[in-house]
């Protein structure tokens, strides 16, 4: 019973907080978190338009994250922002070509993705640590290097994307509320669970498409 009120307090106390960090939320937090809402939405939905409104909120959060000392963040939202254009660029062209939208990672992409969010981890935190007055190095670091592997694999369409991006928001959550930027943190509380449903939706896609590459040959048979 002890334990329960010590936690139903915690939590009261956590709750309280939250609000006045709300209640403190600037302006243009609120503005760069309704285009990353809308960002996230789009992509679930595998619309092109996700990534003109995605560098809308890139944009206006890497002032934010500069001023709470997140460099790793920042220096990741500019590859996202290299990443949307790049990305942006490959939708459409692979529309307007009629190829495959959605597709599982090669052995091939696979390596690249883990070499990205390995090295990138290293490299990130060898420089928050040494260059810069980052109090959260190792975080920091792992939140930009798996959402770097996250990226490439969305610009390529490729299903694993989801995974790797929820590996990054599942850290970055209790990073931002430490770093009192509590709409980002909810923010990508709700990035966390779309990014659940994304999966699913890509893969029931990915799953109906091979299923009609395989009944033709079954019909031949």
């Amino acid at each position: 019973m002890r334990l329960i009120l010590i936690f139903v307090m915690d939590l009261q106390a956590w709750f309280n907080l939250l609000v006045k960090q709300i209640v403190a939320t600037s302006w243009l937090e609120w503005f760069s978190v309704s285009f990353g809402v809308a960002e996230v939405l789009l992509a679930r939905k595998n619309k092109v338009a996700l990534y003109p409104v995605g560098i809308v909120s890139i944009l206006t959060a890497s002032f934010l994250l500069v001023e709470a000392k997140l460099y790793a963040e920042t220096v990741l939202n500019l590859y996202y922002l290299v990443m949307s254009v790049y990305g942006w660029a490959m939708w459409k062209s692979k529309a307007q070509s009629g190829a495959s939208e959605i597709s599982r990672s090669t052995s091939k992409e696979k390596y690249i993705t883990f070499s990205i969010a390995l090295f990138g981890w290293l490299f990130l935190f060898l420089v928050l640590k040494h260059f810069t007055d980052s109090d959260v190095p190792i975080m920091d670091a792992f939140v930009s290097s798996t959402a770097w592997a996250g990226m490439w694999l969305l610009a390529k369409r490729k299903l694993e994307n989801w995974i790797w991006l929820n590996v990054s928001n599942l850290v970055a959550i209790p990073l931002l509320f430490h770093k009192n930027l509590a709409l980002f943190a909810l923010l990508t509380l709700f990035l966390f669970i779309v990014a659940i449903f994304g999966y699913l939706d890509w893969r029931k896609a990915l799953l109906a498409k091979e299923e009609e590459k395989i009944a033709p040959q079954n019909i031949l048979l």
